[in-house]
């Protein structure tokens, strides 16, 4: 699994540094996307359909919230318990 993780943080850091990071500096996966600016809340619903679109799975919008999407690092565990609870259905 940490071959997988470290290919969505790579994948996420490319998408939200080409398509919806609002700052000069390079994101990284421990950046803190919203008290820096990086990203906003459109920004936040682009990577969200991102996320949709490439992993498959639907993200409910009680889901959009800090604890899952502040950082990258937070994306994927995110997307790691998502796609495991899939896995398990």
């Amino acid at each position: 699994m940490a071959g997988t993780d470290e290919n969505l943080i790579s994948s996420l850091l490319t998408f939200i540094n080409a398509e919806v990071s609002l700052v000069h500096e390079p994101v990284e996966a421990g950046t803190d996307l919203l008290l820096t600016g990086a990203v906003d809340s459109l920004g936040v619903v682009t990577v969200t359909q991102w996320i949709e679109d490439e992993l498959g799975f639907e993200v409910d919008p009680t889901e959009v919230v800090l604890e899952n999407f502040q950082t990258v690092e937070l994306m994927v565990a995110f997307c790691r318990s998502k796609l495991g609870a899939v896995a398990e259905a």
